[in-house]
């Protein structure tokens, strides 16, 4: 897989883990553990993204 395409996957699960956030906070019965989960994947998503750019600015 190139780098750009990974890039591009990790961008389209950041985006999807924010969009189940938004859906999961609108229901008022959503498990507030269950919001931190999905928080914290998008940031570990969101930190891979920052490392791999990094990674290609420095080349």
């Amino acid at each position: 897989m190139s780098l750009a395409s990974h890039l591009d996957e990790l961008q389209k699960k950041h985006s999807e883990i924010e969009r189940q956030i938004d859906t999961a906070m609108q229901h008022p019965s959503t498990d507030g553990l269950e919001i931190v989960d999905l928080k914290r994947r998008k940031l570990a998503i969101k930190d891979m993204i920052e490392k791999l750019r990094e990674g290609t600015a420095s080349d």
